[in-house]
């Protein structure tokens, strides 16, 4: 497999601090609670992927700055729905035209803030997504493909840096066509243990996903902006048996020898597991991402 970046190779990682008690909206990690993350990673990634334009996201780039961290940042903007999706498989609210306008002016203000923030940190910020998963069939924060369109042309209108999108490989393969044309690399999402993949069958299906997104834009870069293997799980789409620290090591291990040996840039999900994510089960596969957990102990794949 051939690589197709849009920036030169270096191992990538997704990056999201909020420990205990925090959480989006409410507490937001420290100055020096970040320090401390970016210290432990700062040795073996060189690019982060941020999701959002918020406190958390200016403390990143704060920390980056002060401290010479040698890191570049992806930095996203979390877009909310502007339309509602009937085929989302967990209970949402059904939300009304006036809720989904003012959805749509919310969207219009993060997409400002994340050309402010990628113009302010542009030495830092050497890419943007204009969102996440917003496109899927079973998404809770659905967004129009013209929309998608319109937010990434207002960026290119202002930033130098390339713009991508960060989605399932699923709707690159057809419902996302009218916006790779505007795009300047697509991000694709692959996670094998959502589908039910054995570990013995990850690998293969990660790269047939990847390859089946290269083969339909030999145009267009494509990197990996998600891929990983959950350690925990109460059975909410993950089989308990097909999680553990173990599996882990094997799937993170495996994926990086095959994306370095290829060159294909790959953003680990994720480096710290959100305890804020998902329901109040402590088992919440949501919850069980991180190469690190919570309290910051490394898992298995780095011991």
């Amino acid at each position: 497999m051939q690589s197709r970046n849009p920036f030169p190779y270096a191992k990538a990682i997704c990056y999201s601090g909020f420990r205990d008690g925090q959480s989006p909206g409410g507490l937001f990690p420290t100055y020096a609670e970040v320090k401390s993350d970016l210290q432990l990673l700062q040795n073996d990634w060189k690019y982060l992927r941020l999701y959002d334009c918020d406190a958390h996201a200016e403390t990143v780039l704060e920390v980056i700055a002060n401290e010479n961290f040698d890191f570049k940042v992806m930095l996203g903007a979390y877009i909310v729905g502007e339309q509602n999706n009937p085929d989302c498989p967990w209970d949402t609210p059904h939300l009304s035209d006036a809720e989904l306008d003012a959805n749509a002016e919310l969207n219009n203000e993060r997409i400002k803030l994340l050309i402010k923030m990628a113009q302010t940190h542009s030495t830092i910020v050497n890419c943007v997504s204009i969102g996440n998963e917003a496109s899927v069939s079973w998404t809770d924060h659905m967004v129009p493909v013209e929309r998608l369109v319109e937010m990434t042309l207002q960026v290119k209108r202002h930033l130098d840096q390339p713009v991508t999108f960060c989605e399932n490989y699923v709707p690159w393969l057809d419902k996302l066509k009218p916006l790779v044309k505007e795009l300047d690399f697509i991000s694709i999402h692959t996670y094998p243990v959502w589908e039910y993949k054995s570990i013995d069958e990850a690998l293969t299906y990660t790269q047939q996903n990847y390859q089946d997104v290269v083969d339909l834009y030999p145009d267009t870069p494509v990197l990996i902006s998600e891929a990983g293997w959950a350690t925990q799980s109460n059975g909410r789409g993950i089989d308990p048996s097909n999680v553990n620290e173990k599996l882990q090591k094997r799937y993170i291990n495996e994926l990086m020898e095959w994306t370095e040996s290829s060159e294909i840039i790959t953003y680990v999900f994720e480096a710290f597991d959100e305890n804020w994510k998902g329901s109040n089960d402590a088992q919440e596969p949501e919850k069980h991402w991180g190469l690190f957990k919570v309290d910051r102990s490394p898992k298995m794949v780095l011991k």
